[in-house]
């Protein structure tokens, strides 16, 4: 469905639903096996699944296995990710940046009175290498070590089950069960400022230089702990649903009742490079850990310091609903239908790290806590109207009462006039609601360490301490309970028109209006207000005019902004048959007409064709079968679209060029003439095509658009018993 389908399937249907239909009337067995690879490394895949059926005049089982394995892709895997100084990647190009951390080693030496006087750490046997020192700060490349896509281990099962009691009555199953294992790989854990050294301790740097204006002076650094080795997360997440439900026919009228259940669980262990913050502070008061010589440090003090960490999450979903429906009246078109339902959920969620993360011991990381239930009681009823043969209209509304953000009550209004058996006309309007999840209302305070640009302290005195370039700041993410919840407006009108026996197209235009959409943009809360000090926390330097270098950032979730969007959906087809084969050629186009993100004042803050927003998107595929043989072909765009607002205005007043337009292009032969056996071979990013450029961030390319994965080759065998 294009169109919101609140009215008839909840608030989370604010945008339109996909309808699934799953194999539940399967007779035999089939085993599949798959394996793929890319060109440039990483992301090897392995999928085995077997799916087993049975049926019989009063049942019928479907069950299915799946294992799915892929390899990481690090971002030393691609050139454009292999390293955070695009001014290295890109020598040619005067307007990169370098996004190394501000964090290097063995690190930047600073006062602990007054942080932003300091000194790279060029004393000593260990140095800052020279290619790291920039103006104040030793930097450091954390992007070879991290995942661009971790690695992942699944393995599922899902069971559908159908029983007939009578004539009137059936019962059904669905149970679902899944165990993923992922690992995410980062850089060695930074300090931003957080370790200290006094004055009289037995390593200070600088203890025997009078000279220094460090002499005496308590310190405080930015470093990378590396010689407790990059972080390793790995996390272990079960998934369990099920549903027992009855259905069944009473007078003429159909109806069904069904209770199902969800919980979710998830350990992550930080097993690797995670340093305990309060016994590092201890080994360097007490002289056990050097952070200026690295080299001299023993085993036992970086056994001292490094921790394991470990976080548990769990969220449960229990809902009973009941519906009914049939026809209430005979009209001259037709029956006039109704559907009536009522349905009751509750929901939980709690995420809680452990005693490390809670007392602040950990740093280097993120680590996130949210607790908080709700539950939910609805009521809808939706109403077939056949006005005429060809024109009928549909009516719908659901009413919801939630225990923490009270009542919504939304309707929806659709039509299909069919004038000719080759023409159809359809439309719609409703109006949806999305409540704000429990971890949006509940999370925890959660470090992070995003790259920036401080728009504010640029205006004001320019390119000091890289202000007006991608720089990693500190910043703390946590809930919100004062969210409101989302609502929309939409519009659809559209039309489907059989040309022929073989062609076909329809058209469709959408118009969304979304009100408080809930979500989090740090540039954007650090740019428009930069000059808050409940918001931005700076050090005061004392020059006129200069609003001080950041040391933390405080975010939050919010109704961050008003959306509207509207746009065209083209979709053509063609067919054809001939002695070469019979072909199938189709073409889907999003057309952008306008996109409005409207934020803080009514200020327009994004418009169609800015960042990650392209105006067009289509593909244009074909397909061929012939005997025993058959392939499909596929051309994917993603249009150009404006560089982020961030950077895209230079501090020379020139303008960052647009992200460039991407074609792939996808294709798979099969061959199905051994018996019982399908074989297929398959490319996606046939001629590896890389992401174009962006200047937002380290990695090169807009990550919210664009993928770094590159061309896949696969092959993939099933057999049928």
């Amino acid at each position: 469905m294009k169109d919101g389908a609140s009215a008839t399937y909840g608030s989370d249907a604010i945008a339109g639903v996909i309808n699934i239909i799953l194999k539940d009337d399967y007779d035999g067995l089939e085993v599949s096996g798959k394996y793929g690879d890319t060109a440039d490394g990483g992301g090897q895949e392995t999928n085995t699944s077997l799916l087993f059926g049975s049926s019989s005049e009063k049942a019928n089982h479907t069950f299915v296995l799946d294992y799915f394995d892929r390899e990481e892709i690090l971002n030393a895997d691609r050139y454009y990710t292999s390293s955070a100084n695009q001014t290295a990647l890109r020598p040619n190009d005067p307007y990169v940046t370098d996004g190394r951390s501000s964090s290097g080693y063995p690190g930047t030496i600073a006062l602990a009175s007054n942080n932003s006087i300091r000194i790279p750490d060029t004393f000593g046997n260990d140095v800052c290498p020279a290619e790291d020192i920039v103006g104040t700060l030793c930097r450091y490349d954390y992007a070879p070590m991290g995942s661009t896509v971790p690695a992942s281990e699944r393995v599922s099962f899902m069971y559908m089950g159908n029983f007939e009691i009578n004539d009137t009555l059936r019962a059904f199953i669905e149970l679902n069960g899944q165990n993923s294992k992922t690992t995410i790989r980062g850089a060695a854990s930074p300090s931003f400022n957080e370790l200290f050294m006094s004055a009289d301790n037995v390593n200070h740097p600088f203890a025997n230089d009078p000279t220094s204006d460090f002499y005496q002076q308590d310190l405080t650094m930015r470093r990378r702990l590396v010689e407790i080795g990059n972080r390793e997360k790995r996390v272990d997440s079960d998934y369990y649903r099920s549903v027992f439900g009855f259905q069944g026919e009473v007078s003429g009228w159909d109806w069904e009742t069904a209770y199902s259940y969800i919980k979710s669980d998830s350990i992550e262990r930080g097993v690797n490079g995670f340093p305990n913050s309060r016994r590092t502070q201890e080994a360097i008061d007490s002289g056990l850990w050097n952070p200026f010589e690295p080299s001299s440090n023993s085993q036992e003090a970086l056994d001292y310091i490094e921790t394991q960490t470990t976080r548990y999450g769990k969220s449960t979903s229990k809902s009973f609903d009941a519906k009914v429906s049939g026809a209430i009246m005979d009209m001259s078109a037709g029956e006039l239908m109704l559907a009536v339902g009522a349905e009751y959920r509750e929901e939980t969620i709690s995420d809680n790290p452990d005693d490390q993360f809670l007392r602040g011991d950990v740093f280097g990381t993120e680590a996130t806590q949210a607790n908080g239930s709700r539950d939910n009681t609805s009521i809808f009823a939706e109403l077939a109207i056949p006005v005429t043969e060809t024109f009928n209209i549909q009516v719908a509304v659901r009413h919801e009462d939630y225990s923490d953000f009270g009542t919504t009550t939304d309707p929806k209004v659709a039509f299909i006039w069919t004038p000719t058996d080759e023409l159809s006309i359809r439309g719609s309007f409703g109006t949806a609601f999305r409540a704000p999840s429990l971890s949006q209302i509940g999370l925890g305070v959660t470090d992070e360490s995003p790259s920036l640009v401080d728009t504010v302290r640029c205006a004001a005195v320019g390119n000091v301490d890289q202000a007006c370039e991608l720089f990693e700041y500190t910043a703390q993410l946590a809930g919100n309970p004062d969210l409101g919840p989302e609502e929309s407006k939409s519009y659809n009108l559209g039309v489907i028109y059989e040309v022929s026996e073989d062609i076909d197209f329809s058209l469709d235009y959408y118009n969304y209006d979304i009100e408080n959409v809930i979500g989090k943009d740090t540039q954007f809360v650090f740019s428009t207000q930069g000059n808050n000090p409940a918001v931005v926390q700076r050090l005061n330097t004392g020059v006129a005019g200069d609003p001080g270098q950041v040391e933390v950032i405080f975010d939050r979730f919010e109704n961050l902004f008003d959306l509207k969007t509207s746009g065209l959906d083209l979709d053509l087809g063609y067919k054809m048959s001939s002695d070469m084969g019979d072909f199938k050629f189709n073409y889907v186009l999003n057309y952008v007409l306008n996109y409005e993100d409207i934020r803080t004042g009514g200020r327009l803050f994004a418009a169609e064709g800015s960042f990650e927003q392209p105006k067009v998107r289509w593909i244009t595929s074909a397909s061929w079968v012939k005997a025993d043989w058959s392939a499909n072909f596929a051309i994917n765009y993603i249009g150009e679209f404006e560089e982020d607002s961030a950077v895209r205005t230079r501090t020379d007043g020139t303008i960052a060029p647009d992200i460039d337009a991407m074609v792939t292009v996808d294709t798979t032969v099969n061959y199905a003439g051994i018996d019982n056996t399908t074989l297929t071979l398959g490319i996606t990013n046939l001629f590896n095509e890389e992401p174009p450029f962006s200047y937002n961030s380290w990695t090169g390319y807009a990550t919210g658009t664009h993928n770094a994965q590159g061309r896949f080759v696969y092959a993939q065998a099933t057999y049928k018993f």
